[in-house]
């Protein structure tokens, strides 16, 4: 094992033109829609419902997700590549932060329309932070109340839209739940009357932009960031050093960078417990993702204040 991190070739998120071909109408409409708003209001979770398909991580624990992760839907007239982007936050003051604001608010510049996504009767200067930012994009906004399941009677939502509708103009506004897949099969319509006549830009078969080792770092992360307390989260990171196949199935060899000796105890757990488990349920989805059993060891080093280091975000993979 390499006791540096180990370097990570940049993953191309440009979209190339696929082939159209002549089965693709003259009025298609193809453009990027930008899923944007404050930590932990359901953006990852919406995408993945969207798609009817895991792309992108979640937890409950806000800023779970740190990287811009496109999630591309195809139908017969049109193909969203929808932009997952971290919560955009406040509180700036490492070098994590300032990467993960910086990769939310660069996808509203180059987004055709941007989701602006609040959760339910919750309001706070975040949210009015994330709204200012896309107001001065000046691209269609479309409202996206989420976690309305957890609103009775539904009525309490009308004076909230009202107040917001008051804040900025919104081209549509769409109340829903991603959990329950509640009022979710209109949302892609209504994007796509707002996207530009175009073939599209992928195969009808690719979901996402990302690389299956992308994907398989990310899941050992979810899985950590599930079962450790409120604040670890933040102080980890995983980096592949293998991800093969071999004799039908994947070797897959993770490193999980903390930023202290205590974290380090901490992600093993008395007797490796800790780390173990978080092993067990990483193999598992990631056999169900790739199809195809998956041997997967796992590593804890210390990388200190790695979150603050520009170079070590560079290095472990994060776009500066």
């Amino acid at each position: 094992m390499h006791e540096d991190p180990p370097e990570f070739e940049d993953i191309d998120d440009g979209a190339d033109e696929a082939d159209a071909g002549d089965d693709v109408p003259t009025n298609y409409r193809c453009g990027f829609a930008a899923i944007v708003g404050r930590p932990n209001v359901g953006k990852s979770t919406l995408l993945n419902a969207l798609l009817h398909r895991k792309v992108s991580i979640v937890s409950p624990k806000p800023q779970t997700t740190r990287h811009r992760i496109l999630g591309i839907l195809t139908r017969p007239e049109e193909q969203i590549i929808f932009v997952d982007t971290p919560g955009i936050h406040s509180s700036a003051r490492r070098a994590m932060n300032r990467h993960m604001n910086r990769a939310a608010l660069s996808s509203l510049a180059d987004a055709d329309i941007n989701l602006f996504v609040v959760e339910s009767l919750s309001w706070s200067e975040e949210d009015q932070r994330v709204l200012e930012a896309l107001k001065q994009q000046k691209r269609p906004i479309i409202l996206v109340l989420s976690k309305v399941d957890k609103v009775t009677p539904r009525e309490r939502l009308l004076p909230f839209i009202q107040e917001l509708n008051r804040r900025a103009e919104f081209v549509e506004v769409v109340p829903l739940s991603a959990l329950k897949n509640s009022n979710l099969e209109q949302l892609p319509s209504i994007i796509a009357k707002h996207l530009p006549l175009s073939p599209p830009h992928f195969p009808p078969d690719q979901v996402t932009d990302r690389s299956p080792e992308f994907q398989a770092a990310e899941i050992v992360r979810e899985k950590l960031t599930l079962r450790l307390r409120q604040e670890l989260p933040y102080g980890l990171t995983v980096a592949l050093e293998q991800f093969k196949e071999e004799d039908g199935r994947l070797l897959v060899n993770a490193v999980i960078w903390v930023e202290r000796t205590g974290q380090k105890a901490i992600v093993i757990g008395q007797g490796g417990a800790q780390l173990k488990e978080v092993g067990r349920s990483a193999r598992i989805e990631m056999s169900n993702l790739f199809g195809r059993p998956v041997h997967l060891e796992l590593w804890v080093k210390v990388k200190e204040n790695w979150s603050d280091n520009e170079m070590a975000l560079k290095q472990l993979g994060y776009e500066m």
